[in-house]
């Protein structure tokens, strides 16, 4: 019987399967400002429509979610918010809560201070928010924790550290390019959080959490790098070295369904890409993802989706606004930092 490697197998030219998320779900970094607070201060800030990050370059604060414990968040720490929930940034359980919204929204809404300004600075904060495209949710936000948390000494934050002194450096100085150089930094602290995430240990199932475990990690990059090949359980377990009962059991452990399973769903979400964004017939787009039909795909699609492909196509395109097949719409959001 074949045994589980100890380590995990590397396999040279593979897909790297977040990448391949990210890159479907349209991640990008928005709205990178600054909060300064003086005092005893208390901000709630509404709801993201995508994911929420913030990071505490000085002092400290606390990070309230309803219904979860508050999160005392020192100097170095960052914190990640992948729900549509309100949250409060306090220095205080006695300072009044104000909305945060009217503070960005002066002549430099990269920059907010708030408290009085003859007291000490008790924190700086650098925030923003991933905005996402389509089916972002289903394929990448449902997967996370409603809030990763990254301290300040855990492995990997020192990186993530200097790449925030950077972004907090940019909007100071705010020279030419100080915001994409921002943006593009904030993307790059997303992937680490990710990272933390994985090799963390924390609780939670789904493809991300597969990647750290090398059996169902070799499996899932497998499928990425062919997903219209005609996979059986047994292929998949040849590619990780073990049996197919024991990549079934792990897979099903570490992701929450069986490889199979996770196939069909990583193939509806292809389709879902394909037409959104080109004009690709669905039987094209059917062969494309590893169907033999047009009509297999479209029973499995609206199995998955609740709509046919064409209606699919129609009320995506509809939503954005675009009819030229990019799927995108391009349109900024604004809640803050």
């Amino acid at each position: 019987m074949m045994e589980s490697p100890e380590k995990p197998i590397e396999r040279p030219g593979l897909p790297d399967p977040v990448e391949e998320v990210l890159a479907l779900a349209g991640a990008r970094a928005r709205l990178v400002a600054t909060l300064v607070g003086h005092g005893d201060w208390s901000l709630a800030f509404p709801a993201p429509a995508g994911a929420k990050f913030n990071a505490v370059t000085e002092g400290s604060c606390v990070l309230t979610v309803p219904g979860r414990e508050p999160v005392a968040l020192r100097t170095g720490d960052v914190f990640l918010l992948t729900r549509p929930t309100g949250f409060v940034l306090s220095t205080s359980p006695g300072a009044a809560v104000q909305p945060a919204s009217p503070y960005f929204r002066g002549p430099d809404r990269r920059a907010a201070v708030v408290g009085p300004p003859s007291e000490p600075v008790s924190a700086r904060l650098v925030g923003g928010s991933f905005e996402f495209d389509g089916r972002a949710r289903q394929l990448l936000l449902d997967w996370l924790p409603p809030v990763i948390h990254l301290p300040a000494h855990a492995a990997g934050a020192a990186e993530v550290r200097r790449m925030l002194d950077r972004v907090d450096r940019e909007l100071r100085d705010d020279g030419f390019g100080a915001r994409l150089v921002a943006q593009h930094t904030a993307m790059v602290m997303l992937v680490d959080l990710l990272r933390h995430l994985v090799t963390s240990g924390a609780e939670g199932r789904g493809w991300l959490r597969g990647l750290a475990e090398p059996v169902t990690a070799a499996a899932l990059r497998a499928m990425h790098a062919d997903p219209a090949h005609h996979w059986t359980v047994q292929q998949l377990a040849r590619t990780a070295h073990v049996s197919r009962s024991t990549l079934a059991a792990r897979f099903k452990k570490a992701v929450g369904q069986g490889p199979l399973e996770y196939l069909t769903q990583w193939r509806i979400e292809l389709g879902a890409d394909r037409l959104a964004r080109t004009e690709e017939s669905v039987a094209v787009i059917a062969r494309a993802v590893g169907y033999g039909s047009e009509a297999a795909f479209g029973l499995a699609f609206k199995r998955a989706t609740g709509q046919a492909p064409g209606a699919y196509r129609k009320q995506v395109r509809s939503a954005t606004g675009r009819t030229d097949g990019t799927g995108r719409s391009g349109l900024p959001g604004a809640d803050g930092a």
